[in-house]
Order: structure tokens, then sequence, then C-alpha cells
């Protein structure tokens, strides 16, 4: 087969085929983007009656607001806690599974099958099992009555956040691992054994460092995702209660906007969200992609 088999018989047609992609990605990301960055710096009125130039007003006034600052810490305080479970949970599992231990292959099969649900179907799952009448901790509230209540303590509420996160990731982070793990050749598990390393030590000193790149991938993109994603599971399971205690950022900005009509300030909060996802992501490529060694 030569290279010009390869080609298309057309210079337009992988245009034509990657267009309603485009479109797409316009319409309902960066048509958005450009929107959020314009309102950032007028003062929309909410049922179109006008604008005015604020200039950088706007975001005197979120910068200003208690809220907005208490928002971000439990943004700050999910990304961390959410995403590290999610990618140390998915590592444990698919070293697991790459031992080939029993039922290994049926785990492989399992724990992919969460990644086709619905995030706000995923909510509405986890609401009813961590239910505290009908739910599985239900049995706690019978011997400590009060103990697990997430309509009414907020860190019950947040651990429940937290856990549906975790869940949801797991299969994503658990293919990407093992897929990682399956590409280190079997040679270097048998000279490390002639040399008298044991599981745990081959775990530190050969998979661990080989599969730094994979490791580095799903960290970037779960720190990314327990940003912007969780927007789904707050909304079906806590609606940002109780008293505001898993009001993440993502979600205020949608409270701000389509139940406070403040077009301007969710505006200036998407905005800002931006950013720091931006630099969260450049700060980890700065700081850690350096330190990844892509050659085996």
């Amino acid at each position: 087969m030569t290279s010009d088999s390869a080609r298309f018989g057309h210079r337009w047609l992988p245009i034509l085929l990657v267009l309603p992609l485009m479109i797409l990605i316009l319409l309902f990301f960066y048509a958005p983007v450009i929107q959020a960055f314009y309102w950032s710096f007028f003062l929309e009125q909410p049922f179109g009656g006008g604008s005015q130039f604020v200039g950088f007003d706007n975001f005197s006034r979120v910068l200003a607001d208690p809220e907005f600052w208490r928002a971000t810490w439990r943004t700050l305080i999910f990304m961390v806690t959410a995403s590290a479970l999610a990618v140390v949970l998915p590592l444990v599992l698919a070293i697991a599974a790459d031992r080939q231990i029993r039922l290994s292959p049926v785990a492989r099969n399992v724990l992919v099958w969460p990644k086709g649900v619905a995030g706000a179907s995923i909510g509405v799952v986890f609401a009813f099992i961590f239910n505290p009448f009908v739910g599985i901790l239900a049995p706690l509230n019978n011997w400590f009555p009060g103990l697990w209540a997430p309509g009414l303590d907020g860190v019950d509420a947040f651990i429940t956040l937290i856990v549906a996160h975790v869940w949801s990731g797991i299969p994503f982070n658990f293919v990407i691992l093992l897929a990682g793990l399956r590409a280190v050749p079997h040679t270097l598990y048998q000279a490390a054994a002639l040399d008298g390393a044991g599981p745990w030590r081959r775990i530190r000193d050969l998979q661990l460092p080989l599969i730094a790149p994979q490791l580095f991938l799903t960290l970037v993109l779960e720190f990314t995702e327990s940003i912007t994603s969780v927007f789904a599971l707050i909304d079906t399971i806590t609606k940002g209660g109780p008293g505001g205690a898993t009001t993440l950022l993502v979600y205020k900005i949608y409270a701000d906007g389509f139940r406070g009509y403040d077009l301007s300030g969710a505006s200036t909060q998407t905005v800002m969200l931006m950013i720091f996802v931006v630099l969260l992501a450049g700060c980890q490529f700065a700081f850690l992609g350096r330190r990844i060694n892509y050659e085996r």
C-alpha cells in the first residue's frame, strides 16, 4: 500500500467530515466563552434590557464577595480530595487486574461500565444509596440517630459528592492506568524477581516509574474534571446544600446566572474559573510534566 492510497480523493472531503464537529464546538464552547468574556466587562440586564460597560467593576464585585471565596475554598478541597481518590483507587484496581488474580478478567469489564452512565443519573442513584432513611447507611441512624444526615450535615453531603465523583471517575482512569501497566515488558518483572525484589518493591521501583506518563495524564484530566463535571452531581444530590456546604464554584455560577439573574457576575466567575483551570493545567505541565520520562 502506497502513501497515495491513504489520501482523500477530494481536497474538501476531510473538511466536510470534520465540519459538523467543528460547528458543534463553535456553538457550544467558543461562542459561550466569547460571550462570557464580553459580559464580564458589561452590566447586563437579565431580560435583554440593554447593557452598560463597567470595565473591571464586575471583577472587583466578585472578588469582594465572601461567598465567592467560600465556594472557591470548597472547590479546592473537593478538587484535591476527590482527584486524589479518583486516581489512587483506579491505580490499585489496575495493579490488581494486571497481576492476573482471580476474577481480574471479569473486573476489567465490570469496572468500565460506569463510564456509560450520565452524571445526572449517577447523582440520582447515589442520592438514593446514601439516603439516611432507605439507603445503605440507614442502619447507622437506627443504632445512632442522626449519625448520617446528608440533608442536614454539610460534611455528610460533601462526602456523598466525593464518593459519587470517585465512582464515576474509576472507569476512564482504570483503563488508562491498566493500559500503561500492560505495556510494561514482562521481562522486567522477571529480572526484578531474580534480583530478589518483592511485590511491593516491584510496584514502587518498577511499575510506578514506568507508568508515570499515564499517571500524569490521569492527574491532569482528573483535576480539571473534578472542577467542571461535578455540577451534575451537585444538582441531583444536594442542590448546593445544606446551607451552601456543597455549593462549589461551578454550581454557584449556575445559581447566580439562572436563579439570581446576575448574568454579569456569573460570566465574570466563569472567566475566572477558566483562567484558574488553564493556570492549573499549565502549572502541572511546568512542574510535573518536565519530570516525566516518556522513554522506556
